[in-house]
Order: structure tokens, then sequence, then C-alpha cells
């Protein structure tokens, strides 16, 4: 895991890694890291082409891989003092369950 300190709020920050998670899940389960990282590459590549046909992937107690909606707007170009219209699209996002927020509210504090 790697950690850092956050400078503004002094607290440490862990980041886990797609190799730390499959070390982890191989670990717990005694199958082979290969095997894991194969399983769990298999499975951001259904959420991606599911998320990429339209389609909203749900995981009950985990949360919800869904595609959000952007409207059309007017960006700026500060440099060039331009507007250019951003039309409306689709952006990739994860909403948790409120199992799993209440597991990090309760476990992570400030």
């Amino acid at each position: 895991m790697h950690a850092f300190l956050l400078e503004t709020k002094q607290k440490i920050i862990i980041d886990m890694t797609k190799a730390e998670i499959v070390a982890k899940i191989a670990d717990k389960t005694g199958l082979d890291k290969k095997e894991v990282l194969e399983v769990v590459e298999h499975f951001m590549e259904e959420v991606k082409d599911s998320l990429a046909s339209g389609e909203n992937v749900y995981l009950r107690g985990f949360g919800s891989f869904i595609n959000k909606y952007r409207a059309e707007k007017i960006g700026r170009n500060i440099s060039k003092n331009t507007s250019i219209k951003i039309p409306a699209h689709y952006i990739p996002a994860f909403k948790p369950s409120k199992t799993f927020v209440n597991k990090v509210k309760d476990n992570v504090k400030p």
C-alpha cells in the first residue's frame, strides 16, 4: 500500500493498487495470483463494456456503476477568451451502496 501525508489536513491517506488487491484476494482465497488477476481484469472489462453499451451495473451491497448524463453547456477557453459548446454526453460514475457508505463512515475517522 502506498501512504502519503496530505498537507492540508495532516492525515495519512493510503492508496491500494490493483496488484495489491490481487495479492490480498489470493492470500484470502488460496487461489493463484495469476488466476485472481485474470478474474479482476475480466470483471473490470465487463463493467467497462456494459457501461459503453449503455447498461448500468448493480452490485447489491457494494454499489452501482452507472452512466451519468451531462447536459450540453458552454465552456470558456480563458487563454483565447472564447466560448465553446460542450455537447451533451455521458460519463461513467460509481455510486456506493448505503452499507458501503456506512462502513467507510464508521471506520475512517478524520
